[in-house]
């Protein structure tokens, strides 16, 4: 424990750690990672920052850092798309970057292969764009995916297939699982089939049961798990369950660094996808003259262009680090935290008793994650503009998200925005729409949420903040 985390917060409700330990004790045994904080992550407090923002972006150790720049600074690495010595050594760090990776996913190198990507929206768009889709075939989507699933959909629209979803119901935000499985059933055996849904919803952190995947693949469907959400504070065991497409960011589990993801894909999966093209680095032959190329086999043949081959070890060296930190640990911290936050918004009144906040998604920690979307309401019960929120989370330091979090689906239904305005907003835009004009668009609705999320680095103080910062918002 910090000296900050020994405060009573004044009588401030969400500020006693004495309490919080009394209600959730678990997190006491989580103490390490207050060692860890001081020791990876001093410059948020050094420089005052409450980071709240970890399903927006992971925030890295201090050791991730320096021992990748001492790395690379006694190592010299070549393009691995050559054999001379420096692009072996190169070649070597991607091989192990893909071995550690199925290590730690509990992955069977004979069932899965990673593809090394930009992101996990590169890695969903590997996916959309080589699916084989004709028509009649199905895209089954979740209503809470994030945009960089949906828009698979216009994939499958070029090839005349049909995308359906699957609703979320407020204000859980979950999915009934009569709905799912007539879902599964209606569509017809003999086409290709591909349901998308994500592990845990990055706008209300809903966990959906990974046991939907043997569910789909009984009904013959073929699943991609969108684990982006999911994979920071939960464990993903692909020895357990077997999606056949999976999409990661590693910025989003360890901060660093950005700019790489994976699709992890299982064998015989890839193989039904259809590449639209090739590029440097996928083929094993092209000719001009002859107008002919061959992918080449496996991973390679999804990984256009150069692989960010200096920054690939610092993958394998931001798994280790979680390794050494424990993803149990962190989401019993996380938890505990989230817990906390969520038993005292539903308490925050104004002097009227009027509530002060509005929870999208589980009002406890039970199949969720450290994601909180919310709006905050004044004592007439009118909702106060989210971005003036973070306009005052701003001044005070606190990095939280505002908007619908790229997941329209589940904010349409978290704010019950109908079809019909929808469309009637939409067809008055003409051919394009800024996300300003949009936001004048419903009448007496918002068009956006507050988002907090909690990471590896969070402790109580961080949540004592918000809480504090929340009961800035209550009238007398």
């Amino acid at each position: 424990m910090n000296a900050r985390q020994t405060t009573s917060g004044g009588g401030v409700p969400g500020t006693s750690y004495a309490e919080f330990l009394e209600r959730y004790p678990a997190y006491a045994a989580t103490a390490e990672a207050d060692a860890l904080r001081a020791r990876e992550f001093s410059r948020l407090d050094r420089l005052g920052h409450v980071y709240l923002d970890y399903t927006g972006g992971g925030l890295h150790g201090e050791s991730q850092v320096r021992g990748h720049a001492e790395f690379l600074l006694g190592t010299v690495l070549g393009n691995p798309h050559s054999t001379n010595p420096t692009s072996m050594v190169a070649t070597d760090y991607v091989e192990r970057c893909r071995h550690r990776i199925l290590a730690f996913f509990n992955a069977s190198p004979d069932e899965y292969i990673p593809v090394l990507t930009a992101n996990a929206t590169h890695a969903l768009k590997l996916v959309g764009e080589g699916y084989p889709f004709c028509a009649g075939d199905v895209l089954l989507l979740s209503f809470d995916n994030h945009n960089s699933v949906n828009g698979i959909r216009e994939y499958d629209r070029i090839h005349g297939a049909v995308t359906k979803y699957v609703p979320v119901m407020p204000p859980d935000m979950r999915i009934l699982d009569c709905v799912l499985e007539r879902c599964l059933a209606e569509s017809p055996r003999a086409c290709n089939r591909l349901f998308a849904y994500p592990a845990q919803s990055n706008f209300s952190g809903v966990q959906h049961p990974l046991e939907w995947i043997d569910r789909a693949h009984d009904a013959e469907w073929d699943v991609l798990l969108d684990a982006a959400a999911f994979v920071p504070t939960n464990r993903l065991d692909l020895g357990c369950h077997h999606p056949d497409f999976v999409a990661i960011s590693f910025y989003k589990m360890f901060g660093y660094p950005t700019g790489v993801g994976a699709l992890i894909a299982r064998r015989e999966a890839l193989e039904k996808l259809q590449r639209p093209w090739f590029a440097g680095g996928t083929i094993t032959v092209a000719s001009v003259q002859a107008d002919r190329h061959f992918l080449a086999a496996g991973a390679q043949g999804f990984e256009d262009g150069t692989l960010n081959y200096a920054c690939l070890p610092a993958v394998e060296r931001g798994l280790d680090f979680l390794d050494s930190i424990g993803l149990d640990l962190i989401h019993t911290r996380v938890m505990s935290l989230t817990g906390w936050i969520l038993d005292h918004m539903a308490a925050m009144t104004h002097e009227n008793g009027r509530p002060i906040v509005r929870v999208y998604g589980p009002a406890d920690t039970a199949m969720r994650g450290a994601t909180i979307a919310f709006n905050v309401y004044d004592a007439s019960g009118e909702s106060i503009s989210h971005l003036l929120v973070e306009e005052r989370a701003n001044r005070r330091n606190i990095s939280l998200r505002t908007g619908c979090f790229c997941n329209p689906g589940a904010g349409e239904l978290a704010l019950g925005i109908s079809r019909e305005e929808m469309m009637q907003c939409l067809d008055r835009s003409g051919a394009r729409m800024s996300l300003d004009q949009f936001r004048q668009c419903i009448d007496g609705k918002s068009t956006g949420a507050v988002r907090i999320s909690l990471g590896l680095a969070s402790n109580f103080e961080d949540a004592a903040a918000f809480l504090r910062f929340l009961g800035e918002f209550r009238e007398r």
